[in-house]
């Protein structure tokens, strides 16, 4: 992803951050990414949603990731996790935003246990 002029310093805009393609552990992409969660309160990003696996967008699954297990690689234009493919079959997951409740603490719970990440 070219940086555009219109970026400055460390600030990107959702829009640029959305499709953007995350790099497992060994920097083989893994996926995607399809939406950030922001805290209301705080306006933080808490959480980058991966999309992975399916053909052409259709029966992609989505995995929560808290974007503090992320970090921007300019030499790869994405971003890099510590975790690889086969990890993240494993880890929290969702079909479609139907499925998943971001309200549920339990489910963040889960996904923060799940990476080693403190809240």
């Amino acid at each position: 992803m070219a940086i555009e002029a219109r970026e400055q310093g460390n600030l990107i805009g959702s829009d640029k951050v959305e499709g953007t393609a995350v790099y497992g552990a060994d920097r083989t992409k893994i996926g995607s990414i399809d939406r950030v969660m922001i805290d209301k309160v705080s306006g933080k990003v808490s959480y980058a949603v991966l999309s992975f696996g399916g053909f052409l967008g259709i029966g992609d699954d989505h995995y929560p990731l808290p974007w503090q297990s992320l970090k921007y690689d300019t030499n790869l234009g994405g971003y890099v996790t510590g975790i690889t493919e086969a990890q993240l079959k494993g880890a929290p997951k969702y079909s479609n935003d139907n499925a998943w409740n971001w309200g549920d603490p339990t489910r963040t719970r889960a996904v923060n246990d799940y990476y080693g990440v403190a809240i």
